[in-house]
């Protein structure tokens, strides 16, 4: 599951209204407990939901200020500028705390101008930790936690789960660790789609962006001559774009979501994911799976995760369940996205997002997380089936009926004309579902779901 980190006008901002922050017109009063020099340098392109729900409140609560380093500022104003009243589709949740909050223009991609910035701005803020929730931007805030000497993720680690080519080869290398790794082959920068004509791979197989996220040009292709024509296809809209060719993985897709200090390495839960049929790939659907996770999965997954170095901080990781086999489809070094990590905190009653910067504050996480088992959740995306402009959808609502807490949000506005992306940018808006009887649950959404209508035209 992707945090839709692709750009800040890919889909309209959801989370409720944050107080202003220091690039607004009036800045916050420093929050409650908080000390000079203990400062948040967090990394982000676009505005999401994980950052601006998760890490920023649970900054405030640490006592932390933050500067926030961005290529895409304007939109971080707008998103946490004072708009307690009037704002339309606004959540019926009150606005979370923030902290004292800096925006400074960065272009974060670059991991030499990341460790300027927070050069720069070392006379007056002193780093306490640098962190990124952001699939594009672990190798870079890794680098830069390693300049100054702060706590952080292994930038070989970092870049080894974002490039899809390299995590295959580690894994492929793995020895033991990985006795079933996945076929694969890469269609390198600028090389010829054709020369992919005489590849020997098993077909129908995967095309995917080599660094690509939220499911964007993922695709099922089912022989060369196809193959060659989506690589043709996807390079007309990523000129020169690196790509990946893999087997296709059939089977029960799972997730798995640990947290570590680098010394211990939890398992906070997973997840069940429902996808629309091939040859995309969109998650429509997710149920978290009773604690504790399914073995002999989880020891697999994790083997894997400590041949490819990982084990600092929070990470999401998806596999196939084929039998008694975990085979990996990816490993995504951040938060799982698109609400699940809020949903997730909550569940398990745990200070999840502030876990997650104490470790990068170089502080040991609790042996015993202390974490609820019985909660259970489904995460049910509206997704658009068509181009459109949307006429008719439901506001954001929270109801509880027969045990079941029903939280929806919109995530389009009525109004809002989009092309078919074939991605999580069609999803239209998101229903949080949770409680403790997994039947309850969905007789729930069902209701919900028969009781409302999304209309485009």
């Amino acid at each position: 599951m992707n945090e839709n980190d692709l750009d800040a006008a890919s889909r309209p901002f959801s989370s409720p209204a944050l107080h202003g922050t220091s690039a607004a017109p009036a800045a916050p009063a420093p929050p409650p407990g908080h000390r000079p020099g203990h400062r948040l340098h967090l990394l982000a392109l676009n505005p999401t939901d994980s950052v601006t729900e998760g890490f920023l409140p649970a900054a405030a609560r640490l006592g932390l200020a933050v500067t926030l380093l961005t290529d895409q500022p304007e939109a971080h104003e707008r998103a946490y500028a004072q708009q307690e009243e009037g704002m339309e589709g606004a959540s019926p949740r009150p606005a979370p705390d923030f902290p004292a909050l800096d925006i400074v223009p960065c272009d974060v991609r670059d991991y030499a101008e990341v460790i300027s910035r927070i050069a720069a701005d070392g006379h007056r803020h002193r780093p306490r930790a640098v962190f990124t929730n952001s699939d594009h931007l672990q190798a870079q805030a890794a680098l830069a936690a390693q300049y100054f000497g702060l706590p952080g993720k292994d930038w070989r680690a970092a870049l080894r789960t974002k490039n899809k080519a390299e995590l295959r080869r580690a894994l492929a290398a793995a020895g033991p660790d990985v006795p079933d790794p996945v076929w694969s082959a890469e269609l390198a920068t600028g090389q010829d789609p054709a020369t992919l004509a005489g590849l020997d791979a098993p077909y129908p197989c995967v095309l995917k962006p080599r660094e690509g996220v939220a499911s964007e040009d993922v695709v099922l292709v089912a022989d060369a001559d196809e193959l060659v024509r989506r690589c043709a296809e996807i390079r007309e809209r990523r000129p020169g774009a690196a790509l990946v060719v893999e087997e296709f993985l059939n089977g029960e897709l799972r997730t798995l979501e640990t947290l570590g200090d680098g010394r211990t390495l939890h398992v906070l839960g997973a997840f069940r994911t429902e996808l629309s049929p091939p040859p995309h790939f969109i998650e429509e659907r997710l149920h978290l799976l009773p604690a504790p996770p399914p073995q002999p999965h989880t020891d697999q997954v994790l083997a894997q995760l400590r041949a490819l170095g990982v084990g600092f901080g929070v990470c999401h990781t998806e596999y196939v369940a084929q039998g008694d086999r975990a085979r990996l489809i990816e490993v995504n070094y951040r938060a799982i996205g698109d609400q699940c990590d809020l949903v997730l905190a909550e569940l398990l009653g745990i200070p999840l997002f502030e876990y997650v910067l104490r470790t990068h504050m170089g502080e040991p996480l609790p042996d015993d997380l202390g974490a609820r088992t019985d909660g259970r959740v489904r995460m049910e995306y509206v997704t658009a089936d068509r181009a459109g402009r949307l006429a008719a959808a439901p506001p954001a609502s929270v109801t509880e009926r027969d045990g079941v807490r029903l939280d929806y949000r919109p995530l389009r506005g009525i109004g809002e004309e989009h092309p078919l992306h074939r991605t999580n940018r069609d999803f239209l808006g998101v229903l949080r579902a949770t409680g403790t009887d997994q039947g309850r649950i969905d007789a729930e959404v069902a209701r919900f779901l028969a009781a409302h209508r999304w209309e485009i035209v």
